[in-house]
């Protein structure tokens, strides 16, 4: 019996609706990787509440009711507009889940394991594509891909690995590795001058492994210089021209600064490619 990777994407209603672009994008690079796409919309669940006053001043139920409806017609419009935009490569199970207030992001955390890997459409200007993205690289134990919506439709054929030798680095390449389509290549990457490393060459090291194994792979000793960890990373993805970067060399505070900002003054802000992260 053959087996399907099925992949996850959540899409939250509220606070606020993830722009289209950004949706968009995503259901593009899922169709990259050759995987089913299971798709959960989240809408309000108000639970009812009474005034001291009646409803002689506020209509509250009136209200709550409201926010439900738009809430379950934003889901059932997002469903339409992924349907419509995965092609024949791309098979697409939606379904749709009324939760409380508060609750969304644990809720779609804990749905999450139950799938392969996780696709996030990524918006700088949305605090829920940010609070889901928390929730679900925190919370999911499953690899999440972070998607901009500057990304094109192409087949995933070359992927750039962050790699120091730490436990969270490995989970990251081993995620990352079965999503390349067959004959694609690996640049392995290492940061110099952001912390001692384990041994000289991480980047060769690793590099010769896969090799072994099959996998066209490049060592790529990056420079910090003045950059952040994050911003070197991305612009050596790039200068390799690589598709996706995958990335779990970072403890939990900081996998949280590179999300939320802090240390790394919120890279994500400008993130310039897809971008698998491992926790």
């Amino acid at each position: 019996m053959s087996q399907t990777r099925i992949a996850y994407m959540p899409l939250a209603a509220d606070p606020e609706a993830i722009p289209d672009e950004s949706i968009l994008a995503a259901i593009s690079f899922a169709g990259s990787l050759d995987c089913a796409l299971h798709l959960t919309t989240f809408a309000l669940d108000v639970p009812p509440v009474s005034s001291p006053l009646g409803s002689l001043v506020v209509d509250i139920r009136g209200f709550a009711r409201a926010a439900e409806e738009r809430s379950k017609a934003e889901c059932h419009r997002m469903q339409g507009l992924v349907q419509g935009a995965a092609g024949s490569d791309l098979s697409v199970h939606c379904t749709s889940r009324q939760v409380a207030m508060g609750t969304t992001m644990d809720v779609a955390a804990t749905e999450a394991r139950y799938f392969d890997l996780v696709v996030l459409p990524w918006s700088p200007e949305s605090i829920g594509a940010q609070e889901m993205a928390q929730a679900i690289v925190f919370g999911s134990g499953r690899p999440a891909i972070l998607v901009p919506p500057s990304v094109r439709p192409a087949r995933l054929d070359h992927s750039a690995v962050a790699w120091d030798a730490s436990r969270v680095a490995a989970r990251a390449r081993g995620d990352a590795l079965p999503l390349l389509a067959k004959g694609g290549r690996v640049s392995v990457l290492t940061v110099q001058g952001d912390k001692p490393l384990s041994q000289t060459d991480l980047a060769g090291a690793l590099a010769a492994s896969l090799e072994k194994r099959g996998v066209s792979a490049t060592p790529i000793e990056v420079a910090l210089g003045q950059k952040t960890v994050a911003e070197a990373l991305q612009d050596a993805a790039l200068s390799a021209q690589a598709q996706l970067l995958a990335m779990g060399g970072f403890g939990h505070s900081r996998i949280r600064d590179f999300i939320l900002g802090g240390a790394t003054d919120g890279i994500l802000a400008q993130l310039k490619l897809p971008t698998l992260l491992s926790h």
